[in-house]
């Protein structure tokens, strides 16, 4: 735990009692702060009320008037498309509202740093795709050559419920724009910005506002170095707002659209191979093709901004290599869970959007594609530029047979169920084929999430 320092004696309000928040309610309490939590769902007051919290409805005026503070969980609006009434209550009361980032930033560092030889440091991802599996190949090549490392944030612990640093130890941390849009603290040593396109417009206004969340871990946050896609305008902007110079090494421009050859610090892939130039020279190399974790375009993107980390924090590009074969990729994204005969069976449930299913289509060659569910707004035609691979599809979901219609141009086999979308396609499929699980389409009218879906599909596919 990283007790929050700031507010010894003070009352601090906590809002949102899940993962995050109940971390956070202790973290404070372990400062020395007086914890007012609140969640409007009673299940989540009676765990915290277990373990001695006294909860008070934040949205009457009595209680937010009595608040030095109020810490929100990043899941609750709190300004579009409207503030929820807590965090409304304690606007009207002048109270002041952070979240969890911004108390780690201002409570992770310790008095017993001054005794150490390598001072931690705090590595912060965020971007629109590929957040995750960034983050956790980074912590993979720390783990892998020793380093002390921990992952937090949207995956892996929260933020405020990790340990306290010991010496040389690198925090990475995965940080979506709800976390990065409030936080009144943001000061992470490197900070990586992926790519951008358009998610949660709803909460921020639309595009704008969404990129603007993004943006203040930069721009606010100042890192002593920058990783920043560059394949979007926004990321060329953004690169371009933080550098002095075409020269200027603190910015660290990457791409998977185009070479980058300029003269400062750049780190791109093409074809299959990753390549790191700096001052217009090529300093290191590696072929991604063979590395099962790490399939397609959109991994190869985060396998340049993993490396780029990785050669900030002074790690050699074949360290950094070895250390990538070994990396397994995230459950159900991208997941190659098991080879039978020549045919390789891959979990990417998490693809629920049509971007992400389009993604998963291009990685691969000769697909047998287990596709539906809950289908999103505006049908599937977007997707059918990508299905050149797809050699067959088996349609699942309650709507499997309207969802098969939309397919045009694909022949597909409604099936409705996992175990039989499974068997029909590894009946099908041949050596050097894939079954490739990307359904296109939230999981929520058999399944009650994506990674319960996806672990039926390994189930069904351990079952052959």
């Amino acid at each position: 735990m990283i007790p929050v320092v700031g507010y010894t004696g003070r009352t601090v309000g906590v809002l949102g009692l899940g993962r995050s928040g109940l971390a956070t309610a202790r973290a404070l309490r372990e400062g020395g702060a007086k914890v007012v939590p609140w969640d409007d769902n009673p299940a989540a007051r009676e765990a915290a009320e277990a373990e001695g919290f006294d909860c008070q409805d934040l949205s009457k005026s009595t209680v937010a008037e009595m608040l030095d503070a109020l810490i929100t969980s990043p899941g609750i609006p709190h300004l579009y498309p409207e503030p929820n009434r807590c965090i409304a209550a304690a606007y009207d009361a002048g109270v002041p509202v952070d979240n969890d980032i911004g108390l780690f930033f201002r409570s992770f560092a310790q008095s017993d740093w001054g005794s150490f030889d390598v001072m931690p440091k705090v590595v912060a991802v965020t971007g629109s795709n590929g957040k995750s599996t960034t983050s956790a190949l980074i912590h993979h090549v720390l783990t892998h050559v020793g380093r002390p490392t921990q992952l937090a944030g949207n995956i892996g612990r929260g933020v405020l419920d990790i340990d306290p640093a010991i010496d040389g130890e690198v925090v990475v941390l995965e940080l979506s724009s709800y976390q990065t849009e409030l936080a009144r603290a943001l000061t992470p040593d490197i900070a990586v910005f992926t790519n951008l396109t358009p998610d949660h417009l709803d909460r921020h206004a639309g595009f704008g506002g969404y990129f603007a969340a993004k943006r203040r871990l930069f721009a606010e946050g100042g890192p002593d170095r920058a990783i920043i896609g560059v394949d979007e305008a926004e990321g060329q902007y953004l690169a371009g707002q933080l550098s002095e110079s075409a020269v200027d090494d603190r910015v660290i421009r990457m791409s998977v659209d185009r070479k980058l050859t300029s003269s400062g610090w750049n780190v791109f892939a093409r074809k299959g191979f990753l390549s790191e130039y700096r001052k217009g020279r090529q300093v290191g190399s590696i072929d991604l093709r063979s590395i099962d974790g790490l399939p397609g375009s959109h991994n190869h993107q985060n396998a340049c901004a993993a490396y780029a980390v990785c050669r900030a924090l002074g790690l050699a590009p074949k360290v950094i290599e070895q250390a990538f074969h070994s990396f397994g990729g995230l459950p159900h994204r991208s997941q190659t869970i098991a080879k039978k005969g020549g045919v390789t069976f891959v979990n990417d449930s998490k693809a629920t959007n049509l971007d992400s299913a389009a993604k998963a289509l291009a990685a691969f060659k000769n697909i047998h594609w287990i596709c539906g569910g809950l289908q999103k707004d505006g049908g599937l035609d977007e997707l059918l530029a990508h299905v050149g691979s797809v050699k067959r599809a088996y349609v699942i979901g309650r709507e499997a047979a309207q969802f098969a219609m939309q397919l045009t141009g694909v022949e597909a086999q409604v099936c409705t169920t996992m175990g039989a979308a499974v068997k029909a396609a590894s009946e099908a499929a041949q050596e050097g084929d894939t079954v490739l699980l990307a359904p296109a389409a939230a999981s929520f009218d058999q399944y009650d999430s994506f990674e319960k879906r996806g672990d039926d599909f390994v189930a069904c596919v351990e079952d052959l």
